[in-house]
């Protein structure tokens, strides 16, 4: 509750938008080590106060979650910063975005691919996601990795997901290889949990 009071407070103080992608630009992103040309540009061109709720509009720069009407949260911008930049989005590459359908990372990243679709996890896990593609990027946090999203990837594709260990959130990367893939950490994030994506509970005696 202090957090989301936090950024109304934040919000109603800082109108402007221009000044405020500058500000996460220069303070967020590149004191983190985020210069990738292709990355600032984006983020600098997509308005980012246009995906959350009206009475958030201001505060959609700030480096918190923000809560969505749907229940769902909108990630930081260093989080969708760190994700552009490990993704490496190709231009002649296809590419899915699994997560909350917030649009906003796809907004960031439509430009700079191929083909993009979005899927919600249920979409992936009910099996509404047809073909395969060269990356797919899970926008939010995971406990388990499914099959379905295995299944998502073209030979040698490749797979960018936040994956919780230990409570602790971290960008991983990983390259299919028949059935499989292996995960490789990349850094520390901060990015919405995923409940259809949880590891399924066993029973206890």
């Amino acid at each position: 509750m202090d957090e989301t009071r936090t950024m109304i407070e934040t919000a109603q103080k800082a109108p402007d938008f221009a000044a405020a992608r500058r500000h996460m630009i220069e303070s967020q992103l590149r004191t983190s080590g985020i210069n990738d040309r292709y990355v600032l540009d984006r983020m600098a061109d997509v308005p980012r106060e246009d995906f959350v709720p009206e009475g958030m509009r201001a505060a959609a720069y700030v480096d918190r979650m923000i809560p969505l009407a749907s229940g769902a949260a909108l990630a930081p911008p260093l989080a969708h910063g760190q994700i552009l930049s490990q993704a490496r989005p190709g231009k002649g590459e296809h590419a899915l975005i699994v997560g909350p359908a917030t649009a906003y990372l796809a907004a960031l990243m439509g430009p700079l691919v191929a083909e993009l679709r979005e899927a919600t996890p249920d979409e992936l896990l009910s099996g509404d996601v047809d073909g395969v593609f060269d990356l797919v990027v899970v926008d939010g946090a995971v406990e388990d990795v499914p099959a379905q999203l295995i299944a998502a990837l073209a030979p040698e594709g490749r797979l960018l997901t936040g994956v919780i260990r230990k409570g602790v959130i971290r960008l991983e990367l990983g390259r299919r290889s028949g059935d499989a893939i292996s995960l490789i950490p990349l850094n520390e994030t901060q990015l919405p949990r995923l409940p259809a994506f949880d590891k399924p509970q066993g029973w206890t005696f």
